[in-house]
């Protein structure tokens, strides 16, 4: 079967039957269903007039010929240019191009094969493909084959219209020129089938993975890296819990103190003197509600997906799974979104459920899903294959509207008939007056350093998820053990660096702690989209507008969604711990 082709120069993969310079599908060729994240991600498979009959050897067959115009040459000299790479598929296992490891002690694969090659100004179009298929015995059904790789070796050769090239090894490659005005491509093919009793079928995407397992050092030491900044963070907790506040809250619970907190010692300040205004509600509580409820509902998609991931169950085989699976939870996890976002709603004494629940399902979901129909515009215009196509489009905007919208209602409803989390002191009726504060407490700072040691502990990490997303189209990112790691250590210090920033914040006497402890929380997003920023420029070579743009644009959701899972997490971090030290103190 046949798929498509991509690059890493650019983010517009194209079906393979969509280029003018390939072989057409007979009337008999079918297209492949497809689930949904495969068609998210461009995969356009269908089937080929390529006759493979198991164990049969073909030396040399003739394909097609194909008359290609001025247009199709060069569009063709330009997919080539840009080092496009083709995707095969048979028995499910992509076509691969084989390798052998500097030390040549070990083979690998890499997914797909050129479209051909380009030299001094050049495009030479690899019409003529060698595929090796290996097989071994099936133990479990003799007389039966197992396929363990699909090998495909391309070349370029100059033939006559209708016929194999004569001499394969020493015949000279097809140049496309622009300056004719048509030509023709023969194509043609080979076909081998080998034994293999070294490769396990169980086994026979290991050799996908091989060239990536020399990293498993450097994953070890990002997750050294990250424990030590979680261990450094987690002293500075344990000191802030066991001594500093144990030590304020004995002291101010023996203190005599009443409303006004005149009678207090000098000796008591800090955090303990706004006890009275600590739960005031924020501005736009409504806008904070709905934010924490998405961002509860992005923290369940991404730690399910993870923990499915990290227990083997998301094979490479199954193409797409990882999209699909995590749509659908996605949108499954509307309940938690409602529920946590009418929790909070109603805590603030918010009295329209109905209204947040309503804001909370559209507010995000609606401005992401808006954001990539407006990106799929774009796509469109170059006839690219990660054009998501109109029906897949009805299909996503239908589970917003018919499943995500009705499941956040449902769950906004169960958490307002629940009662609400009380504060354990009581509001005052005028607000305290907030003391100026330093530059190092403002906003922008606590953004700043609350971000920084959270992207420092995910760094290395996030260098192997870019270089797979952005660099590496056709490999297969599969260190999923190390990224649930990572990601445990990640809310690990997101929480910390809450708890931190949230008790120097009360001890400077600033009651406004809501919207801060989200936002601090959200701060290593800011530094993994300047990151992207260095990435695109130092890191990636690609070409054309609307591939920048669609980097620049799907970076900035990612990062969207990515702010809103850890600026959920420490906000809730934030929340238990100030109910907690409040609680512990005595107030009239």
């Amino acid at each position: 079967m046949v798929n498509k082709v991509s690059s890493d120069s650019t983010q517009l993969p194209y079906a393979y039957y969509d280029l003018k310079f390939v072989c057409p599908p007979s009337p008999d060729v079918k297209r492949v269903g497809l689930n949904l994240g495969e068609i998210l991600r461009g995969d356009r498979i269908a089937g080929s007039d390529y006759n493979i009959i198991m164990g049969r050897d073909i030396e040399c067959e003739h394909l097609c010929d194909v008359e290609v115009d001025a247009a199709g040459i060069e569009r063709s000299s330009a997919l080539i240019r840009n080092s496009y790479v083709v995707e095969w598929i048979l028995d499910n296992l992509p076509g691969a191009t084989s390798y052998v490891s500097m030390d040549k002690t070990r083979k690998y694969y890499a997914a797909g094969f050129k479209l051909g090659s380009y030299e001094n100004d050049v495009a030479y179009i690899n019409n003529h493909v060698t595929m090796i298929i290996r097989y071994r015995p099936d133990g479990n059904n003799p007389g039966k084959n197992l396929i363990v790789a699909f090998e495909v070796y391309p070349k370029s050769v100059r033939a006559t219209p209708g016929q194999c090239p004569k001499k394969l090894d020493n015949a000279k490659p097809l140049a496309l020129d622009p300056a004719q005005e048509t030509m023709t491509i023969p194509y043609s093919y080979s076909v081998y089938f080998k034994e293999d009793l070294d490769i396990k079928y169980s086994d026979r995407w290991d050799l996908y993975f091989l060239n990536s397992s020399d990293s498993n050092n450097i994953h070890w030491l990002a997750i050294i890296n990250s424990l030590v900044i979680a261990s450094f963070l987690t002293a500075v907790v344990a000191i802030i819990m066991l001594r500093t506040l144990s030590r304020d809250i004995q002291t101010y619970n023996q203190e005599g103190h009443g409303e006004d907190d005149k009678d207090l010692s000098e000796d008591i300040g800090g955090w303990k003197l706004v006890h009275g205004d600590v739960f005031r509600p924020p501005v736009h509580k409504g806008v904070l509600a709905s934010l924490i409820g998405t961002g509860v509902q992005m923290f369940v998609m991404a730690f399910s997906i993870l923990f499915i991931a990290a227990l083997g169950l998301l094979s490479p085989s199954y193409r797409g799974g990882f999209l699909s699976i995590a749509l659908f939870l996605f949108a499954f996890a509307g309940v938690f979104s409602g529920y946590f976002s009418s929790q909070l709603y109603k805590s603030f004494k918010g009295e329209k459920w109905l209204k947040n629940a309503l804001r909370t399902s559209m507010l995000v979901p609606g401005i992401l899903l808006g954001c990539v129909v407006v990106l799929n515009f774009f796509s469109w215009s170059q006839s690219s294959s990660s054009a998501i196509p109109f029906g897949t489009l009805v299909v996503l905007i239908s589970m917003w509207l018919f499943i995500l919208v009705p499941l956040v209602v449902v769950g906004g409803w169960i958490g307002f008939m629940r009662p609400a989390i009380e504060s354990p002191t009581r509001i005052k009726q005028i607000p305290r007056q907030i003391p100026p504060t330093p530059w190092y407490m403002k906003v922008k700072f606590a953004i700043f350093i609350g971000g920084l040691i959270p992207f420092a502990a995910i760094l290395i990490e996030l260098l192997f998820i870019l270089k797979s997303v952005w660099q590496d189209k056709t490999g297969y990112y599969y260190m999923y053990g190390f990224l649930g790691l990572t990601f445990c250590i990640l809310m690990v210090t997101v929480v910390e660096i809450s708890i931190v920033t949230t008790y120097f914040q009360l001890c400077a006497e600033d009651y406004n702690w809501w919207w801060r402890s989200f936002l601090v929380g959200t701060g290593s997003a800011f530094w993994i989209f300047g990151y992207s920023i260095w990435y695109y420029f130092a890191k990636l070579e690609l070409s054309g507008f609307v591939s920048g743009l669609l980097f620049f644009s799907y970076s900035l959701i990612g990062c969207v969604v990515y702010g809103l899972s850890t600026g959920t997490v420490s906000f809730l971090a934030a929340y238990f711990f100030v109910h907690r030290i409040y609680l512990a103190v005595k107030t009239d």
